[in-house]
């Protein structure tokens, strides 16, 4: 990454987590995805019951197979036989792993889901949510945070799942109605109830779409 786009993410990654904070939420600055990989291990207690939707972030930082271990009762809904059962198993777990399509500067999370397994385990239910954002996802405002995750994240997650909607062909949102879309349940947090419930740390490198 250029160094002055490194530098450009560390201050701008300052102001979402004063924003997260005016929000009830927790922020946290990672330099790099080693970094990011051990404050996510530090807010995940061993004994954890953990699970998560399809956070390739996650994945991007090694977070996924560091809680594939004895240390923690990872909830893997890809080797269930039915998915529907891990699904559910997310609303009772200690702690829940996801990331954001979108994040505004202020601090607001914006994520389209088409089970809505996701948005809803985010929105209610475990008892931790931890998110982990790279600063390629931080938006203006809502308005962009929205545009970003029906054109961005939408298109290539319906590309990567092989669905037939109008966006995996044209690359942007057509609004559609297919039977195949992801964009199914809009979720904006702007504000945590619960304090220390949510936790999201900002990753200074590209991760997810």
């Amino acid at each position: 990454m250029n160094e002055n786009i490194y530098k450009r993410n560390e201050l701008l990654a300052q102001k979402v987590i004063k924003g997260l904070e005016s929000r009830n939420m927790s922020g946290y600055y990672a330099a790099d995805k080693e970094e990011a990989l051990k404050k996510a291990l530090e807010l995940i207690p061993e004994g954890s019951s953990v699970t998560m939707g399809g956070a390739m972030s996650a994945h991007e930082i090694g977070l996924v197979k560091a809680l594939k271990c004895d240390k923690y009762n990872f909830i893997d809904r890809d080797a269930e036989q039915d998915k529907r059962v891990a699904m559910l198993k997310a609303y009772d777990a200690d702690v829940f792993i996801a990331s954001a399509n979108a994040i505004t500067e202020d601090g607001v999370m914006v994520n389209i889901d088409g089970n809505s397994n996701r948005v809803s385990a985010i929105a209610q239910g475990p008892k931790k949510v931890v998110f982990i954002v790279g600063m390629n996802k931080v938006c203006d405002d809502v308005d962009g945070a929205m545009k970003r995750a029906r054109n961005v994240a939408a298109p290539i997650n319906a590309q990567r799942f092989g669905l037939s909607t109008p966006c995996a062909k044209t690359g942007s949102c057509m609004n559609c109605k297919s039977p195949d879309t992801i964009c199914c349940q809009f979720l904006i947090t702007r504000y945590s109830r619960h304090e220390g419930r949510i936790h999201v740390i900002l990753v200074n490198d590209n991760l997810g779409f």
